[in-house]
């Protein structure tokens, strides 16, 4: 009977922040979303004061009862660190781990030879000793199940960080307390349509018939029903699925209002994206470039764009910023000022393929380059060699007024100690 264990990081960006300054454990934290626009994480303090997810903060900074609370820049290289650390401890103790995201975690639990309770409790602590980061932890026979209880283990301080629905019994318990919108996979329009159907709890839906459930909610609804019967539907997958395509878009720190700046950004995005695509062992033969004002801002026009094209498959930097240049000069205006833009691929596959008949470029010499770049780039830190179309000053930068050092990522922001 296989058992599945999922690890969630409480507040995640928050408590990075606070692994490194110890005079905000107990107070509130915030952390902004870009250009410092609106929370994105809060502590359980935070959101005792009112503090809502999405609130902007230029509305509720000023506002006197929230004097104490400290506000954050989001710092995504430092989490990105800090889930590496938090992985490499779960690897270390448990057979099988599948990131679902930055902060949380699918765990194989199946067949160990330990008390679960205990282990997953002694897991907890050896995350928060090593990782320095706080965790609750749920499991039960469905990855569907193991969500349910680290939902539960997280919102009841009595159970301690751990909640183990395992037991049919207990889950029974469970399902009748709770609405159907508390099921991963059950969306906010699908709970509606399933109470309009009077399926209101948990415990309603896994007793609806499974045809019904999938003539109404589809081969998804029948698979979270058959789940939350303890039937596995949802393997753990150790190697993720290859991407399909990525992005790099930004909201500019002030609006852009001259080619030279948003030819800078444009160039910048491409950079990042072939980054991505080396890091990944991937190659892009589909490229897009989209730019757009404020549609908020009522005393100025309107304008978006996008152009696309295809392109012989490539991670190179040179090459992406050469025809996404292409692209941004068919649909650059003057006049306008530009709140956004993007650099998205498509059309990925692993690098090393043969991309054709008649390549026009060198693929050895474009290798070797980009193995050089990422070289220098890998070890004295992100940008320190770059395409000089990226641009100097960056004024265009999202704003990051509140940005904390990167402590694990860039030497000169490493914590310093000192001894008498």
């Amino acid at each position: 009977m296989p058992v599945y264990g999922l690890i969630d990081a409480n507040s995640f960006y928050c408590s990075c922040q606070r692994v490194f300054e110890a005079s905000i454990r107990a107070v509130p934290v915030v952390v902004l979303s870009n250009n410092d626009g609106c929370a994105i994480a809060r502590t359980k303090e935070a959101k005792r004061l009112g503090i809502k997810m999405g609130e902007a903060w230029h509305l509720v900074r000023r506002r006197p009862e929230l004097k104490g609370v400290r506000w954050y820049s989001s710092n995504y290289p430092l989490y990105a660190d800090m889930s590496r650390r938090m992985y490499q401890v779960l690897e270390s103790r448990v057979p099988r781990v599948e990131p679902y995201s930055i902060d949380e975690m699918f765990l194989d639990l199946s067949g160990l030879p330990y008390d679960l309770p205990t282990f997953c409790r002694q897991l907890r602590h050896e995350v928060r000793a090593v990782a320095k980061i706080p965790t609750c932890i749920g499991w039960g026979p469905t990855k569907t199940i193991a969500k349910l209880a680290n939902g539960i283990a997280k919102d009841r301080p009595e159970l301690d960080g751990v909640c183990d629905l395992d037991r049919e019994a207990d889950r029974q318990a469970v399902y009748r307390e709770l609405p159907i919108g508390e099921v991963w996979g059950i969306g906010r329009r699908i709970a509606e349509r399933l109470q309009r159907a009077g399926i209101q709890t948990i415990a309603d839906f896994v007793a609806m018939d499974s045809r019904a459930a999938r003539d109404m909610l589809t081969v998804v609804g029948a698979r979270v029903q058959s789940e939350l019967r303890g039937q596995s539907c949802l393997p753990l997958s150790e190697v993720a699925a290859p991407r399909k395509g990525l992005a790099c878009t930004r909201t500019f720190g002030r609006l852009v209002d001259n080619w030279t700046d948003l030819r800078e950004a444009v160039s910048h995005y491409a950079t990042t994206a072939a980054e991505k695509l080396r890091a990944e062992g991937m190659t892009a033969s589909f490229l897009t470039v989209f730019i757009q004002t404020n549609p908020h801002q009522k005393d100025t026009s309107w304008y978006a764009n996008q152009q696309s094209c295809g392109i012989e498959p490539t991670c190179d930097t040179l090459v992406l910023i050469t025809e996404a240049l292409r692209l941004l000069r068919k649909i650059w205006k003057p006049g306008y000022r530009y709140f956004k833009a993007g650099v998205m691929l498509d059309g990925l596959c692993p690098a090393g393929l043969q991309a054709g008949l008649f390549q026009t470029r060198d693929p050895v010499k474009s290798s070797r380059l980009m193995d050089a770049l990422d070289a220098v780039n890998g070890r004295y830190g992100r940008g320190t060699l770059r395409p000089l179309s990226t641009g100097l000053d960056r004024t265009w930068r999202a704003r990051q007024s509140l940005l904390s050092p990167a402590y694990t990522t860039r030497l000169e922001d490493i914590m310093e100690v000192k001894a008498w």
